[in-house]
């Protein structure tokens, strides 16, 4: 464990030490960028090393994992982030420990989170995904709603008790004008970011990078990098 413990240390010592320069190369203050570190696949225990090294935010993708984890690390002051695309059937569960939910792309999920989050007395925190490679339907292949669906969208969350509509998220693409082209998907995920604001003030969360483009996210202005196999390594195969 403190081998563990020691690799973790490292490994989030030089993620901390990219993010810082980015944001100097950026012009931002450091402050302005928070570090949520995605804890899929990885166990409990690390959750907890992460936790006495001052990690505050986690994430996680499929609630049959998440679920267990969280309940087993309820003692500490951590926020859970749900970051997968999301089935109706699981939002009661996600809902039971998730502060956030970012993943939230299409109306009929807004209307369950809410529901969920009104009988459990949550205040659940929402983002909704951008699909900047949206298909004619306006999805993306890894969920999202087309940046065309984001008003509609924004507007359901607002006005649904129980939710929080915080802002956007983007996984950067495989397909479509923005494949390979991080800077240029994160800039886009600005611009509409700044017209989701003028609508809904308070939605200022701006969700994009991971551990190979957090520079890109942090430069065009990024206000949460989702950090996962930069601080836990290489992933083990999913079960």
């Amino acid at each position: 464990m403190t081998d563990r413990r020691t690799e973790l240390a490292a490994n989030l010592d030089r993620v901390e030490e990219r993010i810082a320069a980015a944001c100097r190369a950026a012009g931002r203050p450091r402050e302005d960028v928070t570090l949520i570190v995605v804890t899929k696949t990885y166990p409990a225990s690390d959750v907890r090393l992460l936790h006495e090294l001052g990690v505050r935010q986690v994430a996680e993708n499929r609630d049959q994992d998440a679920a267990p984890k969280a309940a087993e690390c309820a003692d500490l002051d951590l926020i859970w982030h749900f970051v997968g695309q999301l089935q109706t059937n699981k939002v009661r569960s996600v809902t039971g420990y998730a502060g956030l939910v970012q993943s939230v792309d299409r109306v009929k999920l807004v209307g369950a989170l809410s529901a969920a989050a009104e009988r459990a007395g949550r205040d659940l925190g929402c983002l909704i995904q951008v699909a900047l490679d949206a298909d004619a339907a306006g999805r993306g292949e890894r969920g999202g709603v087309g940046p065309d669906g984001i008003g509609e969208l924004a507007d359901a969350v607002a006005a649904a008790p129980g939710l929080r509509l915080d802002g956007l998220m983007t996984v950067a693409p495989l397909s479509g004008p923005y494949a390979g082209r991080q800077r240029a998907a994160f800039d886009r995920l600005m611009d509409l970011s700044t017209r989701l604001r003028q609508a809904h003030p308070a939605a200022t969360m701006v969700s994009a990078g991971m551990s190979a483009d957090l520079e890109d996210a942090v430069a065009a202005g990024a206000t949460h990098v989702r950090i996962g196999t930069a601080v836990l390594g290489d992933r083990p195969p999913l079960r």
